[in-house]
């Protein structure tokens, strides 16, 4: 992977990708390079106003793209089980689970669920569920990506309180949650082997990307000082995200992916450079953890995996 970039992605035309959370960010650049290397893209977003305008952006920077707007709320299970329902054909070659929240204040999904392990946990876990029929119809060479990050180094997932319901840290729920999308791709990729099935289950991050994640939280908490200050940061010292998308990208696209691996910027992003295997909490490659997550998970969001047990 030494001096990898955008432009050493194979071709993808005739894949289809479906890329959440693509109206920007790490979303938007990851949808962009995939569409610039001839996939169908599928941009799965929430605000359907900013979706259409990435949409927009999209087919400016790839002329020619073949690029599609799908409403998708991973805070809403029920539309979670709209959009997999109206995804057309029957095979699917690329998931990127990338949407998120980081660090807000405490609020519940429709279901009920607190919204950053919602949202960046369960909702995923849905939709990769629910999906999964076709991607495993789309044969060799299909892929999840899940995307993490270097936070979740700072707390792992508590069985006994999935919602935070005792005490809730807004940063400890944020860094819970990407733990749990580790221990999902651990879960998954072990499944997946089991059963010899030709999907392969990755996750990446991004670093410290400049994306709106950084200020969001601020501005719902009418912290405008700190928004601020998040976007100097952003500006300044943040890598941009068509860099930050490296690692998903070389993910979903590089041939020497395997099952259960982790891919991130050098240095947790601190550092410029081609993506490599990334540092991971010892926690997240548990499996009685990430079997306790994956029970856990179907209770609560309904979703069986097919195929898998």
């Amino acid at each position: 992977m030494k001096g990898w970039t955008a432009s050493d992605i194979p071709d993808q035309t005739g894949r289809t990708a479906v890329v959440t959370g693509a109206n920007s960010g790490l979303g938007y650049a990851t949808a962009v390079e995939l569409a610039r290397h001839g996939a169908q893209v599928v941009l799965a977003c929430r605000d359907a106003g900013r979706g259409k305008d990435a949409e927009e952006r999209v087919r400016a920077e790839v002329p020619g793209a073949a690029v599609r707007l799908a409403p998708l709320d991973l805070a809403d299970l029920a539309s979670v089980r709209a959009f997999a329902a109206d995804l057309p054909g029957d095979r699917l070659d690329l998931l990127i689970n990338n949407a998120g929240v980081m660090a807000i204040p405490y609020r519940r999904t429709a279901d009920g669920f607190e919204t950053q392990f919602g949202v960046n946990h369960l909702g995923h876990f849905a939709l990769t569920g629910l999906l999964l029929p076709k991607l495993l119809a789309a044969g060799p060479g299909a892929r999840v990506v899940t995307v993490s990050s270097f936070m979740h180094l700072l707390g792992t997932v508590d069985p006994a309180d999935l919602n935070m319901q005792r005490r809730y840290r807004r940063w400890a729920a944020y860094a819970r949650s990407k733990s749990a999308n580790l221990l999902f791709t651990h879960e998954l990729a072990h499944r997946l082997r089991t059963a010899n099935a030709p999907l392969v289950a990755a996750a990446a991050h991004p670093g410290y990307a400049a994306t709106n994640l950084m200020s969001v939280a601020p501005r719902m908490r009418g912290r405008r000082a700190t928004e601020r200050f998040m976007g100097i940061g952003n500006r300044y010292f943040a890598q941009p995200p068509e860099r930050g998308a490296l690692p998903t990208l070389y993910a979903a696209t590089a041939p020497d992916v395997h099952q259960d691996d982790y891919f991130g910027p050098p240095l947790q992003g601190l550092r410029p450079g081609s993506p490599t295997h990334a540092t991971r909490a010892k926690w997240t490659l548990s499996d009685k953890a990430s079997r306790q997550l994956w029970a856990a998970s179907e209770q609560l969001t309904g979703v069986r995996f097919a195929g898998l047990t």
